[in-house]
């Protein structure tokens, strides 16, 4: 199983590392060094208000609940109709995890996934969607379209089907009707829906580009009613804090949807020990119960691409997508390891988008979470 793995993909970027790490220029605005818009860790503080859930949580003596408590069970649920237009959200289909990279890896396995069964994810995606599926020894099957599957049924079908919506690297926004026809389907075959959407915060679509999503505060959810039906049923949404309110470190994360399968995933964690640490259990429940540090850092982020965005569109490359999440997905129409050359001899490291599939073998992944400063710097580089 694991000689079956890929390498981890960000160990092929060094020699491009240490090109970027060796800019230099005259030019002050410019700066010395490396800009590293390749990997989206945040490099803001986490909020004060958060720290302090921590901090007066830090007593802690004894084991935590691998369910996690019913005040912050329920307070997700709240977050759901607040932010994602998604009420009705069941306390027993809430679940907390040690991140979402960590559920999202090992849910095939969770859900007694193997040999014979297929998990299916987007054609353009995360590298884990596919590491967790080849860790369960079940098959991965990377599809756009329902319609990729040819003629199914409940035997041939996927067993496992994963959205990802905004989409990391793209920033794509699936609308509520396509999500509503992959229900639809999934449900007619008994296939299971997992739609990872952690960049829901970070929606950078005018009023006008919204279409029927223009009252929602974010990006659609799997969760919302004209989605579902009304019924959770064979749904999952997986969630993370990290980028909207800088809690990487944490590893604060959570899952939601159909309670049966939730229960069904809460009784193999409880076995295994996968449980969130309870001083980060409590600041998590201050997350999602305080909407204005969120909006604080989304202006962070809307300054930043702002600024460069422009500046890449002057330089040579073409903006795809991106519609929302904390990437911009940018092309010049030549291998992306070319692109990335091109962007180190400047001193900024990217992504090469074939880290996420064959399909985005002629685009970058560029983040936005780089400190006010190395943005600049960027935007100088570029305007040279």
């Amino acid at each position: 199983m694991i000689s079956s793995l890929p390498d981890f993909p960000w160990d092929s970027l060094a020699p491009a590392k240490e090109r970027a790490r060796a800019f230099s220029s005259d030019d002050p605005a410019q700066g010395e060094g490396i800009v590293d818009l390749s990997v989206g860790t945040p490099v803001d503080p986490t909020p004060e208000v958060v720290q302090q859930a921590l901090r007066d949580a830090a007593d802690a003596p004894g084991y935590p609940q691998t369910w996690g408590t019913a005040d912050l069970r329920e307070a997700i649920g709240q977050w759901f109709e607040r932010r994602r237009g998604a009420p009705g959200v069941d306390p027993d289909g809430v679940l907390p995890t040690v991140g979402s990279k960590e559920l999202v890896a090992w849910l095939p396995t969770l859900l007694g996934l193997g040999a014979g069964d297929v998990v299916a994810f987007p054609r353009i995606a995360y590298p884990t969607y596919d590491v967790g599926t080849r860790v369960a020894g079940a098959t991965p099957f990377a599809a756009d379209a329902t319609t990729a599957f040819g003629p199914t049924t409940a035997a041939t079908a996927p067993k496992l089907l994963w959205l990802n919506t905004p989409s990391n690297p793209t920033g794509k926004v699936l609308g509520v009707e396509h999500l509503a026809k992959v229900v639809a389907w999934a449900r007619e075959r008994g296939v299971v829906v997992a739609s990872d959407e952690c960049y829901a915060e970070l929606d950078w679509r005018d009023q006008s580009d919204r279409g029927g999503d223009a009252a929602l505060p974010t990006t659609p959810s799997l969760l919302d009613p004209r989605v579902t039906g009304g019924s959770h049923e064979g749904l999952l949404v997986v969630y993370s804090t990290s980028k909207q309110s800088n809690l990487a470190g944490y590893r604060a994360a959570f899952a939601a949807g159909d309670p049966t399968l939730v229960r069904s995933l809460l009784e193999v964690r409880k076995h295994a020990g996968m449980i969130v640490p309870w001083p980060v259990q409590r600041a998590l429940l201050t997350a999602v119960s305080d909407d204005e540090h969120v909006a604080v850092q989304r202006e962070r982020y809307r300054a930043r691409r702002a600024a460069l965005r422009p500046a890449l569109e002057r330089w040579g490359l073409r903006i795809d997508d991106s519609e929302a999440g904390l990437y911009l997905w940018a092309t010049a129409g030549e291998p992306s390891r070319v692109t990335v050359d091109r962007l180190a001899d400047l001193g900024i490291l990217v992504a090469p988008g074939d880290f996420y599939g064959v399909a985005g073998e002629q685009h970058v992944r560029v983040a936005l979470s780089a400190t006010d400063e190395r943005i600049a710097a960027a935007v100088a580089r570029l305007e040279g």
